[in-house]
């Protein structure tokens, strides 16, 4: 069967692309602060971005290089990202400092979520894939490399991720403001913060009937009106499908990164895809593939393939992006979510394989901001030079 080549993006896609990369001391992306300075494609889908730092030897130019070619690599028809950096003039530093001491003193926030956070949503094309044990068992596995994470249950109607984490009650509110703050728990040396519809409702099995709009309204409630703190990771549990959550999301952080979560089974693989389609028509960059329920072994040693095999591999295939991993079925993983004890706090092959996964996305997929940088010393000189307000 003939493989359909993708036409390599217009100059537009590309900046469009590039307003996902976050100056994460300055907290504005990296079109709006005037440092992507356009970007040039052959025909051969090779495109060239040309990035301006404010100084030539920013140590934040290897985290803005890694996010750059993430986010302009995982479009179609694009083959090759080259990046040609130069150095901003004094007029345009002023300028970007400027911009950048306005958002942060004149305009509200558009988000509680710090700009060195990393926005991780999973997602899948359709329910019953074991999305939500995903997140949860990631958000903890990474929590116990120290991190701080925060865990936003996004899927309203559906909320799980409080009972397998064992958590419950109301959210508190800030004395004196109109913010909540997450509910808490500590994992080993790291910290999960946690949001779900859950702390809203009294009862657990109460139906929340709401349409596109109430829905999209109650997640930008979670990101606009929650007290998050500093966070190293944000992991979001999308609801199944393409619909008003999602492509709210995608509006509302647009630096967010997708995981998508599938089964090995083929039909699972192809509604996946559309999980994908749409991350890429929303410009968010699919970080990988996991591939949850691959084989059930028995105590015997035999292998099963209960849910067919190749399903992974084959969606990270066609959408271009690394499988990072394969959960195989096991017992205790659907134990640890009923009980609140997630399974990654324990041993076995399925909590090895969430640990590996985390370990994947730390050091290769999505890696932590690293903060010993230049452009906030760059602004702390700006502001002091204009003075108080």
């Amino acid at each position: 069967m003939a493989t359909t080549v993708s036409a390599p993006p217009t100059s537009d896609d590309v900046m469009a692309l590039l307003r996902g990369v976050i100056d994460p001391e300055l907290g504005s992306d990296i079109v709006e602060l005037g440092m992507a300075k356009g970007a040039e494609i052959d025909s051969n889908g090779v495109v060239t971005v040309t990035v301006a730092l404010t100084t030539a030897g920013c140590p934040l130019r290897a985290q803005i290089q890694k996010d750059v070619r993430a986010r302009v690599g995982s479009a179609p028809g694009v083959t090759k990202v080259d990046i040609r950096w130069t150095e901003m003039t004094q007029e345009e530093k002023a300028s970007a400092m400027a911009k950048a001491r306005w958002n942060a003193r004149d305009r509200a926030p558009e988000t509680e979520i710090p700009a060195t956070t990393r926005v991780v949503t999973i997602a899948s094309g359709k329910g019953g894939v074991g999305k939500s044990s995903v997140t949860v068992n990631l958000a903890v596995a990474l929590a116990a490399r120290g991190f701080t994470v925060g865990v936003m249950d996004a899927d309203i109607g559906g909320f799980s991720v409080p009972r397998m984490l064992g958590l419950g009650g109301r959210l508190a509110g800030v004395e004196g403001e109109r913010k909540i703050v997450p509910h808490e728990k500590q994992v080993g040396p790291g910290m999960l913060k946690v949001v779900s519809m859950r702390f809203l409702v009294d009862q657990e099995d109460s139906a929340v009937m709401w349409r596109g709009f109430m829905l999209n309204r109650a997640v930008q409630h979670f990101v606009e009106d929650v007290r998050w703190g500093p966070m190293d990771y944000l992991l979001i549990d999308m609801p199944p499908g393409t619909g008003d959550v999602q492509m709210g999301l995608a509006r509302m952080l647009p630096r967010a990164e997708m995981l998508i979560v599938t089964t090995p089974a083929v039909g699972a693989q192809k509604v996946a895809a559309r999980a994908a389609d749409m991350a890429r028509k929303t410009y968010l960059r699919i970080a990988g593939v996991i591939e949850n329920m691959s084989s059930f072994t028995c105590e015997h040693g035999g292998d099963y393939a209960l849910f067919g095999s190749g399903g992974g591999a084959a969606l990270a295939h066609d959408i271009g992006s690394p499988l990072l991993g394969q959960i195989p079925i096991e017992p205790a993983v659907s134990a640890g979510g009923d009980t609140g004890i997630p399974v990654t706090l324990g041993d076995g092959p399925a909590a090895e394989a969430f640990r590996t996964i985390a370990r994947r996305i730390v050091e290769e997929a999505i890696p932590p901001v690293d903060m010993a940088g230049c452009s906030a010393r760059l602004l702390d000189n700006v502001e002091a030079a204009l003075g108080p307000k």
